[in-house]
């Protein structure tokens, strides 16, 4: 258990928390939220006993084991896999024990550390370790190179596989989706949500909050207030008691009827595709949505170029890469006005390389790139915070753009990005990440594009500044390309997705749940294409010479056995399947604000509640099943292999 009481802390002369009481129990998964610079990361430090508070205590049940990522990894010349293991802190220290008692020749001893070492699961230690980083995005040949090969996110990667292997009661992840792509933030997440111990995590990522937090610590008003339920969940609870309380009525019925003008907008072009409906869906919440985010200092709007072409912009047969080395082949797309397109693919596929070649800052190798008469490209990466001048200020900036612009046009224009009063003159050199990251997207902005490409543009992002972007993009006029992890981004801002994936680009038939499906499909086909092809190689390897004939009979005979156990493990992955469509299905009728204003509706609400309940408990149960499948699998292939 987790307790503050009467909690008080303050950075410098300014307070953070006062007086704050809460209280969480064991195996609580809880997303820590609040505004940048309101006291989320201080209150991991008072976890680990690096800060101290003013007032109040801190209690923690006895004996916690806290696990915490290390936001610098130094780059040292040992193995990845090493490092990983190095965050089982006991483990090692016996591995060192049982070397000094073979060198001293203490038998008894020895015995007793390769007992304690069993105890300790050091046996599969390895193993594990290597999986974590696979699904974290490195290949097999990545594992046993040095970390001083790899770039500074990259080695965050190996800092939170560390994390995660390290023996933990308690885990405080800050931001770890930062570093990772889609493929490898879906890895984490269903980790997490397999975590037995309690969870404390800081995100900015609310389809990632979801999917791991069964609860909400916000700070607001320098007090911590605990929600029940995920994100969404406490976004509806806050704007249901905001909504109650709030005495702007006239500013919350402004920012409905925008909203309507939005969903009213995409309602006209919504058509059979699974994209369209679901991007609908996504915006018809956002009336709740911006109830809950109604006091957001962010309110700011993307306009469009006034003139355009058709096509905007061609690839035709392009090849993509470095030097003399194809990334991407016979890449042929053409993008049209009012386009909306979310980029699908791992890390390194090309996604960045794509938007590069798109913006002409990467030339092609061959083909041909074809810009329309009145192209205008609004480009955000991450690299462009450092082409910001940082002994300049937000105002000059925008002056550079429009010189006759007048002072109080750019002031306004400022302030929807969250630059008030005399911030517009503060030195960007003092800005944070998340900061530059606004004037970058200000600048953008500006400059009325009819074509943005975004890569990652949310990295730096609180969640009322993701919020705010979302709710912008959706009233863009303009044709829209991204590259991002944050998948209420992409839910709520495109209608279909490019998958950029074995050294191409095709249109991807399908949405975001579709795509974790394939993944999911391609993942598991890659292992079982992989143990299926070691078992035979064992069974052919370990045959004599002469006989090939009945190696390949013993193979047959390996895959005729398995064929039972792989038919009860696709049975139950198909039961997933509906599952996770029943409960997708229930969570959005309990979307419905109705259901929570009307009383004649309550016996309705609890039965959904139930509802949701008992299907989460099956899925939970299926996913325990599939994983024994999965294991009974290995095992048996381990056991036909050693009978050959």
């Amino acid at each position: 258990m987790i307790a503050f009481r009467q909690l008080a802390l303050q950075r410098g002369i300014q307070p953070l928390i006062e007086n704050a009481d809460l209280t969480l129990h064991d195996r609580t998964k809880a997303g820590v939220v609040g505004a940048n610079g309101s006291g989320k990361s201080s209150l991991f430090k008072l976890l680990l006993g690096e800060l101290t508070p003013e007032r109040g205590t801190v209690e923690l049940s006895g004996g916690q084991r806290i696990a915490h990522m290390a936001q610098e990894v130094e780059a040292l010349d040992r193995a990845l896999v090493e490092h990983v293991l190095d965050g089982h802190t006991e483990l090692r220290a016996t591995e060192r024990a049982l070397a000094e008692a073979q060198a001293s020749g203490a038998v008894h001893r020895e015995a007793e550390l390769h007992g304690e070492i069993e105890a300790l699961e050091g046996y599969t230690a390895r193993p594990r370790a290597e999986q974590m980083l696979v699904g974290l995005g490195f290949t097999q040949d990545d594992l046993y190179r040095p970390l001083s090969d790899f770039s500074g996110g990259w080695r965050m990667r190996v800092s939170l596989a560390q994390t995660l292997f390290m023996p933990s009661d308690l885990m405080l992840l800050d931001e770890p989706t930062n570093h990772l792509d889609l493929d490898a933030l879906l890895w984490l997440e269903q980790w997490l949500t397999r975590y037995p111990g309690t969870l404390l995590l800081i995100s900015h990522d609310r389809d990632f909050l979801d999917a791991v937090c069964d609860h909400i610590v916000h700070f607001e008003q320098r007090q911590l207030m605990l929600y029940r339920g995920n994100y969404s969940t406490f976004e509806r609870t806050r704007a249901e008691r905001q909504a109650r309380a709030q005495a702007e009525a006239a500013k919350q019925q402004a920012r409905r009827e925008e909203i309507e003008r939005f969903v009213a907008r995409f309602r006209a072009q919504a058509n059979k595709a699974r994209q369209a409906q679901s991007r609908l869906k996504m915006l018809e919440r956002m009336e709740t949505i911006a109830v809950a985010h109604a006091d957001s200092p962010f309110h700011f709007t993307l306009p469009s170029a006034d003139k355009t072409s058709s096509p905007l912009l061609v690839l035709d047969d392009a090849t993509l890469g470095y030097g003399q080395t194809p990334l991407l082949e016979h890449v042929s797309v053409s993008i049209l006005p009012g386009q909306r397109i979310g980029l699908l693919g791992a890390n390194g596929a090309g996604k960045s390389t794509l938007i590069k070649a798109l913006t002409a800052q990467q030339p092609l190798l061959e083909g041909k790139r074809v810009p329309g008469d009145n192209l205008a490209i609004g480009y955000f990466a991450q690299h462009q915070l450092e082409h910001l001048d940082v002994s300049s200020t937000p105002f000059v900036h925008i002056q550079r753009l429009s010189p006759t612009a007048s002072e109080q046009e750019i002031r306004n224009f400022l302030g929807g990005f969250g630059f008030h009063g005399n911030d517009v003159f503060a030195s960007v050199g003092n800005f944070s990440g998340g900061e530059k990251a606004r004037l970058a997207l200000s600048l953008i902005a500006w400059q009325k594009p009819n074509l943005l490409l975004l890569d990652e543009p949310t990295n730096h992002l609180d969640l009322e500044m993701r919020e705010s972007l979302t709710q912008a993009l959706a009233g863009f006029e303009g044709a829209v390309i991204i590259v991002s992890h944050d998948r209420h981004l992409l839910r709520a801002s495109v209608d279909e997705f490019w998958h950029v994936v074995d050294g191409g680009v095709t249109a991807f038939d399908g949405d975001l749940d579709d795509y974790r499906a394939w993944l999911k499909a391609r993942l598991e086909g890659e292992r079982r294409d992989a143990r299926q092809e070691k078992a035979e190689r064992q069974v052919t390897a370990e045959a004599p010479k002469g006989d090939r004939k009945a190696s390949r009979r013993a193979a047959a005979e390996l895959r005729e056995k398995l064929r039972p156990l792989k038919r009860e493990r696709d049975k139950i992955e198909r039961d997933m399947s509906a599952a996770q469509a029943e409960l997708e299905n229930l969570e959005a009728a309990l979307a419905d604000e109705g259901l929570y204003q009307d009383s004649a509706r309550k016996a309705e609400l609890t039965d959904l509640l139930g509802r949701q309940g008992d299907t989460q408990s099956r899925l939970e149960t299926l996913e325990q099943r599939w994983l024994e499948a999965e294991e009974a699998i290995e095992e048996r292939e381990a056991a036909l292999t050693d009978d050959a």
